[in-house]
């Protein structure tokens, strides 16, 4: 049984993943960088 197969579906999932990852992360800094500007610019 090839393995390569196996080995390109690995580094997919890991592709996707990652990529999930870093957008989901830059979306919640983008989130908290907003309600840091809010608290900051309240009296």
């Amino acid at each position: 049984m090839p393995h390569a197969p196996f080995i390109i579906a690995s580094f997919a999932v890991t592709g996707v993943c990652m990529t999930w990852l870093v957008v989901s992360s830059y979306l919640s800094m983008r989130r908290a960088e907003a309600s840091a500007a809010e608290l900051k610019d309240r009296p």
